[in-house]
C-alpha cells in the first residue's frame, strides 16, 4: 500500500498478544555457518546465498515483521514517513531504538546504497514503484530484494495485488524469512502464536445473517480508498466476524464510488488512522457528508479504528483481529 503511518491505536499495548517483541534471536543454523536459501517470493524462486546482515526496510509492518523475528542486528535501518508518530509504547519499542531510522519518505536506490544494504525488504507500492525504484534496479547494484507477499502482482489481473488470502501471506512471510535468516523455529512460534489467536476470535465470531457488512475507509472525500479481498483488512475483518463490503473486488488497496458504499449499506465502518488526516477528522467527514446520511454505519455511527499498523501486512494483525472482534460482537448483539 501506497500510504502512510501513524502513532498506535489507543490500548493497542494493554490487548497486544505478542511475545518476545523485538527479542535478539540467535539463528538454528548458527554452528552450521552460512548457506543458500532458497523460497519462492511472489511466484518466483529467489535464492540468497548467505544471511543478510544490513537489510533495509520500508514502511512499518514490513519493519515489524523482522522485529518480531529479533532481527534488528541484520538491519542496516528503515525507512518510514514522519507522521509514524513517537514509537513510545509500541511494539518492538526498544527495537525501534535500536536500528537507525534512515529516511522519511520511501526507500530509494541511493538510500540502500549509502546504508551499504546486502537487502532491501519492501513491496509493490511499500517502497517499489515502476516510476521511482524496481527490485531490478537494486539487483543490478548488487542488492538482493525480497516483496512483502501482500503486495505480489497478480498476473492473471494484471497491476492489481495479492495472491493469496492476507494472513497466508503474513504467514509465507514468517516462514520465508525464518528460511533466509536462519530462525525458522522462532518462525513457526510466532505462526503458531498467531494462529491461535485468530482460531479463538473465530470461534466467537456471530455467524450467519448476524455478521455485520464492514466498509473500511482509508483516505478520500471524491472517491473512497478502500481495500478489496487481497489486502490485511479482508481476514481481519472476516476472522473477527464481519463482511467485508467489497470482498468481491479482487484487488487489494484500491479506489471506488461512494455510490457502492450507498448501495451495499455496511453496519460498520472502520478508519485506517494515518497521515495528516486524523482518524477524528475522517470520522467527522463521514457523519457530515450527505450521501451517507442513510447508511446504516452512520445512521447508528458504528465506527471503529484501527491504526494503519493493523491493517496492513504486519505482526499486528492478529491483536486488530481481536479488537475489532469484540467490538463486532457487541454490534451483532445490538449493544
Amino acid at each position: 500500500m501506497h500510504k502512510l503511518v501513524s502513532t498506535a491505536s489507543l490500548g493497542l499495548a494493554a490487548v497486544l498478544t505478542l511475545t518476545g517483541c523485538g527479542a535478539k534471536v540467535v539463528p538454528d543454523d548458527k554452528k552450521t555457518g552460512p548457506r543458500a536459501v532458497t523460497v519462492t517470493n511472489c511466484g518466483e524462486k529467489v535464492t540468497y546465498d548467505k544471511r543478510p546482515e544490513r537489510v533495509v526496510t520500508n514502511d512499518v509492518g514490513i519493519t515489524e515483521l523482522m522485529f518480531a523475528l529479533g532481527l534488528e542486528d541484520h538491519m542496516a535501518g528503515y525507512v518510514m514517513p514522519a507522521d509514524k508518530g513517537s514509537v513510545d509504547g509500541l511494539p518492538y519499542g526498544d527495537a525501534y531504538d535500536k536500528v537507525k531510522w534512515l529516511s522519511k519518505d520511501r526507500v530509494t536506490k541511493e538510500t540502500a546504497l549509502s546504508a551499504h544494504a546486502d537487502l532491501v525488504f519492501a513491496g509493490w507500492n511499500y517502497g517499489f514503484n515502476e516510476n521511482a525504484l524496481t527490485p531490478d534496479e537494486l539487483h543490478e547494484a548488487g542488492i538482493d530484494t525480497y516483496l512483502l507477499t501482500e503486495s505480489c502482482r497478480n498476473a492473471r489481473t494484471g497491476t492489481s495485488r495479492g495472491i493469496m488470502p492476507p494472513l497466508d501471506a503474513l504467514y509465507t512471510d514468517l516462514e520465508n524469512l525464518g528460511r533466509i535468516f536462519g530462525v525458522e523455529e522462532r518462525a513457526q512460534k510466532l505462526i503458531t502464536q498467531y494462529k491461535a489467536t485468530v482460531a479463538d476470535v473465530h470461534a466467537k465470531a456471530p455467524e450467519g445473517a448476524d455478521r455485520p457488512s464492514v466498509f473500511l475507509y482509508d483516505s478520500g472525500q471524491d472517491q473512497p480508498f478502500t481495500s478489496g479481498r487481497y489486502a490485511a483488512p479482508e481476514q481481519i475483518i472476516s476472522e473477527a466476524g464481519g463482511v467485508n463490503l467489497l470482498h468481491d473486488l479482487k484487488d487489494s488497496w484500491t479506489t471506488v464510488g461512494w455510490e457502492t458504499v450507498v448501495k451495499r449499506n455496511p453496519d460498520v465502518i472502520v478508519i485506517n488512522d494515518y497521515g495528516s488526516t486524523s482518524a477524528e477528522q475522517k470520522k467527522d467527514f463521514l457523519l457530515s457528508y450527505p450521501p451517507l446520511r442513510n447508511v446504516s454505519a452512520i445512521k447508528h455511527e458504528r465506527i471503529y479504528t484501527l491504526d494503519y499498523a493493523d491493517l496492513v501486512e504486519s505482526p499486528r494483525n492478529p491483536s486488530a483481529i481481536e479488537r475489532l472482534g469484540a467490538y463486532l460482537r457487541q454490534v451483532a448483539d445490538g449493544s
